[in-house]
């Protein structure tokens, strides 16, 4: 069935884990006919949790893309994950779409996860849509739920339907479709002709000529009348209309299909998308239009990799059309790719189609320049284009890691990029100063996820540990340093000799290497080797193992022989003598000190900066958020919240996140700096 961009609705399901999202996607797709039967969680046979990690968990892990007509409309549905740690896979994916549709559950209303979805879609200028699932509920409480809306988000959240017959069907407040009658609608609790009257206020404030019709001549406003003014109050956000179902039962799916097709925005109505061109400080604001005759412009907003079928690249077209055969530039690459198929998604299941027009989201397999969000075009004028950045939640969790087998490092490799290019909340780092890998993620639930994916799907199987703490060493006075090496061994011997000086700089300073020779004592083409020999220490510790920062070290003096001075012998000697003036300094180690930013019920937040306490934080202050949220604010050694999330976990009944940041290096209490130095005495004394 063809389609016009008008005709479109790209929309994506969002919410807390447990508010239902999957089960009322099934719904949906049974209501629209798109499948003969709702599949079950416990089962593993819904359409979007379709991997199996997925149906082992009976959660989502990935968003998934489930396309479907409903009627002459096509629907583009995303179903995301719900769990925090996998926020930014859903964060990702909501370039996509013009409208978010947030399922809370009506048995345990909104938490901290709803809360900053509600608040990126608003920031990005996303029309919002509450859904209130589980109405059939024993424990549903929905009136108390639609108040808990109302208080976190404002007044401007209105039921456009209300739950009838203790949860078992819904009745209409605006009129969707057909013009409203109240008479014998009754709801389980409030009044539909009070909402409605609320309804109509809302959105025509926004239509001064519609507002007098409706107030001098008290007629009845119509739907097509109102579609506009609706449509406008969607996208500045002066509406968040609210709806009632029960996935369970199918109560109220049908409604809020026609709310779909009849008052959600498609391409374009929404909010253009933040387009920019150019780098940095100096990217400017461009316009795309949905128009299938201009260039082509399309977003990659999801990677999925998989062993068999390869790379499989998801995308919006913004502007223009793309057929087979396209030939497609990726970012401001030179060379391009060509289309050899499109495809439509519906959870695992692909179809051919014959085109994607401005809109749609469709995917491309097999072209390995893909990334995660690249921009395709066809022509060099939209060279440097790109989205408006997204600020995703900071992979703070580590474990090292490294391969169960000898010789599987390459695999290891491989695998840890292909896991990287799928998730933008991955961090990769090797340190090699303690030679380790570390792979970083947001929480418990994403670590353990991702490797279960290494040893499942691509049989890569490792060993973890805590990574180690990045501690430095520094000095904390000046000291000076000699050192002559001096070796004969038949013929041409080795001779070097280097007087230094090293004081401390500022912390966060780094390093400094500076040359006052006179008279050629060391001639000019050996200092480099008495500065190569200065840095090995600076890499490798003096005192504890751990690299030196903030230091000063001057080279003063020295001697030289005309034959015997090489290159190896003031390496040595420059070593030798920075070590000397190092344990003359009274070297110590220091700790890094992250800034720390917690967010949590404001119910939890005493238990929060009592448990802080216990770990050397320094508190710098708390804020109150809507919601019944606040935010706790600290300076705490990273050493003591390695575990950070599990505890936070427990203080908050899972609905309490952080994030932190590298604030300074402070020294380490003399007792730890003891245990350091002890453990780092053996492998020294080896060396």
């Amino acid at each position: 069935m063809g389609h016009t961009t008008q005709g479109i609705r790209n929309i994506a399901l969002v919410g807390a884990a447990g508010a239902g999202k999957t089960l009322l996607a099934e719904s949906l797709l049974l209501q629209a006919g798109a499948i003969r039967a709702k599949g079950s969680l416990t089962r593993g046979s819904t359409v979007s949790d379709f991997d199996p990690q997925e149906k082992a968990l009976q959660h989502s892990l990935d968003p998934a893309i489930l396309t479907f007509d409903c009627g002459s409309t096509r629907i583009h549905l995303l179903d995301t994950p719900g769990y925090p740690d996998f926020l930014g896979r859903t964060l990702s994916v909501l370039e996509a779409v013009e409208a978010v549709v947030v399922v809370v559950s009506a048995t345990s209303g909104p938490d901290a996860v709803t809360q900053r979805l509600m608040d990126f879609a608003r920031e990005r200028g996303l029309c919002r849509l509450l859904v209130i699932n589980k109405i059939d509920s024993r424990d549903a409480r929905a009136d108390d739920v639609l108040a808990q809306l109302h208080e976190t988000f404002g007044s401007e959240c209105l039921p456009l339907n209300l739950p009838s017959g203790g949860g078992q069907s819904v009745v209409d407040c605006l009129g969707v479709g057909t013009p409203f009658q109240p008479h014998g609608a009754r709801a389980d609790f409030s009044s539909v002709q009070i909402a409605h009257t609320r309804l109509v206020d809302q959105v025509i404030e926004l239509d001064e000529q519609l507002m007098a019709v409706y107030l001098e001549q008290g007629e009845e406003i119509s739907p097509e009348q109102l579609h506009n003014p609706f449509e406008q109050a969607l996208r500045e956000g002066h509406l968040i209309p609210v709806c009632f179902a029960s996935a369970e039962t199918g109560a109220g799916i049908a409604e809020l299909l026609r709310i779909f097709t009849q008052l959600l925005p498609n391409p374009t109505e929404g909010n253009p998308p933040p387009f920019l061109k150019g780098a940095g400080e100096r990217a400017q604001p461009v316009t795309v239009t949905p128009d299938s005759g201009k260039h082509v412009i399309a977003h990659v907003f999801k990677i999925t990799i998989d062993p068999y079928v390869g790379k499989l690249g998801v995308l919006r077209v913004h502007q223009g059309t793309v057929r087979p055969g396209a030939q497609l530039f990726v970012g401001d690459g030179r060379k391009p790719f060509k289309v050899a198929h499109l495809y439509r998604l519906l959870g695992k299941d692909t179809a051919e189609i014959p085109e994607a027009i401005p809109g749609d989201l469709c995917a491309i397999a097999k072209v390995e320049e893909l990334h995660l969000d690249a921009v395709l075009h066809d022509s060099h004028e939209e060279d440097q284009y790109h989205l408006k950045a997204v600020a995703f939640p900071p992979p703070m969790l580590g474990l090292a890691i490294e391969p169960q087998r000898r010789g599987d490092e390459q695999r290891l490799a491989d695998t840890l990029h292909k896991l990287t290019a799928e998730d933008p909340c991955i961090r990769i780092e090797h340190h090699a100063a303690v030679n380790e890998t570390v792979i970083y993620g947001t929480g418990e639930l994403h670590l353990r996820t991702l490797l279960e994916r290494m040893s499942q799907r691509y049989g890569v199987h490792v060993k973890t540990r805590p990574p180690s703490i990045p501690y430095r060493e520094t000095i904390t006075r000046q000291a000076d340093g000699h050192f002559r090496h001096k070796k004969q061994t038949g013929g041409a011997g080795q001779f070097g000799e280097v007087y230094l000086r090293i004081e401390s700089l500022q912390r966060g300073t780094g390093f400094e290497f500076v040359d006052e020779v006179m008279g050629g004592a060391i001639p000019g083409q050996f200092i480099p080797a008495v500065e190569k020999g200065v840095r090995q220490v600076l890499t490798e510790g003096a005192l504890a193992g751990f690299p030196l920062q903030d230091v000063r070290v001057t080279v003063y003096d020295g001697k030289h022989h005309a034959v015997d001075s090489k290159e190896v012998a003031f390496v040595s000697a420059g070593r030798k003598a920075f070590l000397d003036a190092i344990h003359k300094a009274n070297p110590i180690v220091l700790e890094p000190i992250v800034h720390l930013e917690i967010t949590a019920p404001a119910s939890a937040i005493g238990g929060i900066t009592g448990d802080l306490a216990t770990k050397r934080a320094r508190i710098n202050g708390n804020n109150t958020l809507p919601g019944r949220l606040a935010t706790v604010s600290a300076l705490v050694p990273l050493a003591e919240i390695s575990d950070y999330q599990t505890r936070l976990k427990a203080l908050t009944g899972g609905q309490g996140s952080y994030s932190m940041e590298l604030s300074h290096y402070d020294p380490v209490p003399p007792r730890r700096q003891q245990e350091l130095v002890q453990a780092y005495r053996p492998r020294a004394e080896a060396d």
